[in-house]
């Protein structure tokens, strides 16, 4: 291709640094510097003393065993503040990049985060002048390495910038001292609507090069890496070899490694052009000091290739690529380097069964890399044009704020940051499926609750988290909702024994799971790892399955796809509205809470009907009158009406005060006021549907209670909504009522949106979001939850893909005003 091609393609408007975005230099350093090391008061711990001693000695006891804990409260991570935009696709495993120029946050074994970031991975610059004299010669990163010290960073910080909107990032560097600009964009393939590209493991990296003076420069960017994830032990333990190869227009290095005991392959590249050549490196130590490779550049601006393949390295082994360009005073030129990490059958450790990801049903299992890279090269500037037009809806719209604008992509890192799994089924699995089941094309899929709360597809906190798949994967959802919907009718009748003292079941037929399993065991077949409580006895998960069934089918048009996937989830549904009527002890349409940990705030206990699980159940009955009229059930219909109609009287009657309604029916916490007390008319909203069940007049006057008192008063609205608010104070009842809940924010200010409260639900939610990426440095990170000072819990968190509600509530908003 020719420089006259990129010259075109660096103007374009689908490819510029956008306005948007994680914006730092290289030099950034955050202000507030948080932690995890929140201490509840003695009120708040004591009733949770006993969970505490025996969460201690199971902990202890998988520490004997090896097994990693589901949920580590011991040793909570500490965010490390130098977050950029990830790479690679959804379900494919995911390596992290810092802004400052580093790769960081390896998650190659699904659902296994390794917190490591590595030295030997690196893109060097070598520029030299019209006599091919060395001017400059440096790593591109100003992150402070502990090895390689022959390798430097001589870059300014402060005059290089980084933009990070995802699935997209930029890093400009401004080498004009030397007469060069450089601007590096990494593209990963997060693409709505597009399941084949969206799950490639690999990110391409363009770098757009700009000659600035008068005189010619040679320039030669570099790219290094190492195997496995940065654990010494899993990487000293690996058995490594490289070998070069062509493939098309694409050259590069192989590096087939092990992470464990699972076959992988990084897959270095370059894209062969007139303007650039192209040479490898296939060994050296990382553990050395690395003057090999790095006099090699610096000398000659190129590697010494001396051979074509090594082999069998017990042991660490990096290699390189790099790409040489004569750059002429006003002609920038383009090179394009990829990296594919090819691990195409995984395992855990029960070793049940071998999985297939998603991706090979494309590419096969077989030395499907190469392909990977030479279809990367081949589709990146489509993916791009796909990207821009999915962003720029929202990034043109001048009635956003421009937090809004970052936070909705930027979030969004988390589908495939999120340690997601994403396989093909087997042909024992296909056989009994019929022919109208998502997951004979779109497999199977599951994402972590959270990077320390390692539960996939966590079922009460994927029902805020879920919006993000029904606006831009639906498919991925649907296959989500399959398998819950099989897994209600399972049994799994070992017994368990929970933090709280209670021996159960692990799985009770005709119960909804809490989650699809961990990473630890044998996910998709031992379900319910949740180990706090017994989940069968739960207040909301019941009405949150029928809820998001409800919403699949109708926010959109109710085509016969929908009425379908409702014929499926019709018989799930009933059965867990029979269950949840069992809830009901005194027969007046409410469910009553336990006064022990049944719902998603498993440390805010709830007793008595409350305003949380009510509010959700009478939503859910709602919801099923209208899929009973759907599908032409008139007696369901009739029932679930006379129950609804019954539960909105008592409702109204014991939890509404004149202003809000009560957290719940006990003497001592029921005035508090809850900031997700109106959950079930969110999704009601979301649905299309207005206040068939909960009150204009009263949705109204709580939600201005909430904005006064839960946001207004809290932080003075920069830290979003606490949970609880008491008293003209933040309800200190127990931990999760003093924390605002990221995800719950999101959803409130959907609320308030599409209640046409538009300026209270942007500062609700972004007063939040800057205090996260701007003060604590949590981009890409993003917690459950915020304390008002010092602390945050549970870095790298579902929920907070709630912000794409606000996306459909803003949608609807603005909508009904051109009707207007």
């Amino acid at each position: 291709m020719s420089s006259s091609y990129y010259t075109r393609l660096s103007e374009n408007q689908e490819t510029k640094v956008p306005n948007y975005g994680l914006k730092v230099t290289l030099n950034h350093t955050y202000p507030e510097n948080r932690s995890q090391g929140y201490v509840p008061g003695i009120r708040q711990a004591w009733p949770l003393l006993p969970q505490a001693l025996r969460y201690t000695f199971y902990y202890i006891l998988d520490y004997i065993r090896k097994k990693p804990v589901v949920m580590d409260f011991i040793y909570p991570l500490r965010s490390k503040r130098i977050y950029g935009v990830p790479i690679g696709g959804i379900g494919c495993g995911t390596i992290g990049r810092g802004y400052r120029g580093e790769f960081c946050r390896f998650q190659m074994q699904p659902g296994v985060y390794e917190y490591n970031t590595v030295d030997a991975n690196q893109f060097m610059v070598t520029i030299k002048d019209s006599h091919q004299e060395t001017i400059f010669h440096s790593l591109l990163s100003t992150f402070q390495k502990k090895s390689l010290n022959t390798w430097e960073s001589l870059i300014d910080g402060s005059k290089c910038f980084y933009t990070g909107l995802y699935p997209r990032s930029w890093t400009e560097y401004d080498l004009s001292k030397f007469g060069v600009l450089l601007t590096c964009r990494q593209i990963s393939p997060i693409i709505p609507h597009n399941y084949k590209d969206s799950s490639l493991p690999c990110t391409i990296f363009v770098w757009d090069i700009q000659n600035i003076g008068h005189e010619e420069r040679t320039v030669t960017i570099a790219f290094t890496f190492k195997n496995g994830v940065g654990n010494k032990h899993k990487d000293r333990a690996s058995t490594c070899s490289s070998t070069d190869f062509v493939f098309g227009e694409a050259e590069g290095v192989i590096l087939s490694h092990t992470i464990g005991t699972t076959p992988c392959s990084y897959i270095l590249s370059a894209r062969a052009n007139p303007d650039v050549k192209i040479s490898k490196c296939l060994y050296f130590d990382p553990n050395s000091p690395g003057s090999a490779p790095w006099f090699q550049l610096k000398n000659n601006g190129c590697f010494d290739t001396r051979s074509k393949e090594v082999e069998h390295i017990v042991g660490e082994m990096a290699c390189g690529i790099a790409t040489k360009a004569l750059v002429r005073p006003g002609r920038p030129v383009t090179c394009e380097m990829s990296l594919v990490w090819d691990m195409p059958v995984v395992h855990f450790p029960k070793k049940l069964k071998e999985y297939s990801r998603y991706y090979t049903k494309h590419f096969g299992k077989e030395n499907a890399g190469v392909r990977i890279v030479h279809y990367a090269f081949e589709n990146y500037p489509r993916w791009e044009r796909e990207i821009y037009k999915w962003q720029s809806e929202v990034l043109e719209d001048r009635d956003l704020p421009d937090w809004y604008k970052s936070a909705l992509f930027n979030e969004t890192y988390y589908v495939s940051d999120g340690g997601s799994i994403w396989v093909t089924l087997d042909k024992g699995e296909t056989q009994n499926l019929p022919q109208t089941d998502p997951r004979l094309e779109f497999g199977k899929f599951a994402l972590l609750e959270g990077h320390e709360y390692k539960m996939y597809n966590s079922y009460d906190v994927h029902f805020y988290g879920s919006f993000v798949f029904v606006v831009n994967w639906p498919h991925l959802q649907f296959v989500v909702q399959y398998d819950m919907r099989d897994a209600i009718f399972n049994e799994i009748p070992d017994k368990r024994k929970s933090y709280d003292g209670e021996e159960f079941e692990r799985k009770k037929s005709n119960t909804i799971p809490h989650d699809m399993g961990e990473p630890g065991e044998e996910p998709f077949t031992l379900i319910n790892c949740y180990p706090t409580h017994d989940v069968s006895h739960w207040k909301d998960l019941n009405s949150k399955f029928v809820l998001q069934v409800f919403r699949d089918a109708f926010t959109g048009c109710l085509d016969d796809d929908s009425v379908q996937y409702l014929r499926d989830m019709y018989e799930a549904c009933c059965v867990l509205m029979h269950r949840s009527e069992n809830f009901d002890t005194d027969g007046d349409g409410l469910i009553e809470n336990s006064g022990n940990g049944d719902q998603t705030y498993d440390t805010w206990f709830m007793t008595g009907p409350s305003a949380y699980c009510c509010g959700l159940w009478l939503a859910a009955l709602f919801a099923m009158t209208k899929i009973a009229e759907v599908l032409h059930k008139p007696e369901d219909k009739r029932r679930f009406q006379m129950l609804l109609t019954k539960g909105k009287l008592a409702f109204e009657q014991k939890l509404w005060n004149g202003r809000y309604y009560n957290f719940d029916s006990s003497t001592d916490e029921g005035c508090s006021i809850m900031a997700d007390q109106l959950c079930g008319h969110w999704y009601l909203r979301s649905c299309g549907f207005a206040h068939e069940v909960f009150p204009q007049g009263h949705v109204r006057s709580t939600l201005k209670t909430i904005f006064e008192n839960n946001v207004l008063s809290f932080c003075n609205g920069k830290m979003g909504a606490v949970n609880g608010f008491k008293n003209g104070a933040v309800d200190k009842f127990t931990v999760q009522s003093v924390e605002a809940w990221t995800g719950v924010t999101y959803a409130l200010a959907a609320t308030m949106i599409q209640e046409g409260m538009w300026d209270e639900g942007f500062l609700t939610a972004g007063g939040m979001y800057k205090s996260m990426t701007d003060r604590f440095g949590l981009a890409f990170e993003t917690p459950e939850g915020l304390y008002a000072t010092d602390f945050y819990r549970a870095i790298g968190y579902m929920r907070p893909l709630s912000i794409w509600s606000m996306h459909l509530a803003i949608k609807s908003f603005e909508k009904n005003k051109r009707k207007q």
